[in-house]
């Protein structure tokens, strides 16, 4: 079977496990899945028993996909994400974002957890996304286009939805959170930036560097799928390379998650199409 047949019968698959289609995607980085505890009256499914879905195999993402209510709203939560260094085919770490839309989502909401670039960022800092750079190499698009699942060339101007991000900053000050704004960098890893690939970066114009969420914004938008997008720093960058490991990114997006979960709630509560 191709992509698109691959895709429906995953979405049919999970609506009639869920006994619903969804409004909201959700993907949530590492250390990011606790949200996923929120949904209400959920159904939940590890990827490996999906049709088509790789499974997750890195720490802090549990690999799980949960179906339900949040906010009054249906979602579609990814605990976990499926990253291109795990050596996937691109097609098939985004396909989640693929099947979503197929469920009837009209949003995505893609997290992640970063390296703060700029000196303007702190660990724990929550930075909206209002533009990425995709140094990866790889572009998930490459390869025959079905124009069932989206136009050949998709425009990416604006790929992070600005009302989106005006909604996301006015939930956040009536919470007293600050968010920050920034341009998200994405390599494929998994090893971490090198002293003089942090010093290129910073003069591309990244704001934050992470292996993850522009292959699934790039699906996303060639899908028609509205997207916001959150970062959570989880370590600093500006004053020279990190020496964090994964354990430790872990706990930092672990203490910010609180914050993040606010966020995100509060958006999907107030969104209205």
């Amino acid at each position: 079977m191709g992509l698109y047949e691959n895709v429906k019968e995953a979405a049919d698959f999970l609506i009639q496990k869920a006994g619903q289609e969804i409004e909201f995607g959700l993907v949530l980085g590492s250390g990011l899945g606790e949200l996923a505890e929120r949904v209400e009256d959920a159904t939940s499914l590890a990827f490996g028993e999906i049709p088509h879905f790789p499974s997750s195999t890195v720490q802090g993402h549990k690999g799980r996909l949960v179906i339900g209510t949040l906010k009054g709203k249906k979602v579609a939560v990814m605990q976990g994400r499926i990253h291109v260094y795990e050596g996937y085919p691109l097609s098939q770490t985004t396909l989640p974002v693929r099947v979503m839309k197929a469920m009837g989502a009209h949003t995505l909401v893609v997290t992640n957890s970063c390296g703060g670039i700029h000196p303007r960022f702190n660990p724990g800092d929550l930075m909206l996304i209002n533009d990425h750079i995709n140094l990866m190499g790889v572009n998930p698009l490459i390869g025959p286009n079905d124009d069932r699942l989206g136009v050949r060339f998709p425009p990416m101007a604006g790929a992070y939805n600005h009302a989106y991000r005006q909604l996301a900053h006015k939930v956040a000050r009536e919470q007293g959170i600050t968010l920050k704004e920034g341009i998200y960098c994405a390599l494929t890893g998994p090893a971490y930036e090198t002293p003089a690939e942090v010093r290129f970066l910073e003069r591309s114009g990244a704001d934050a560097v992470g292996m993850s969420t522009v292959p699934e914004v790039l699906v996303a938008r060639h899908s028609g799928l509205e997207v916001l997008g959150i970062s959570c720093v989880t370590n600093v960058l500006h004053q020279g390379p990190s020496q964090d490991t994964h354990h430790e990114v872990l706990a930092a997006a672990n203490e910010a998650g609180p914050r993040f979960q606010s966020v995100i709630m509060g958006f999907i509560e107030e969104h209205t199409r």
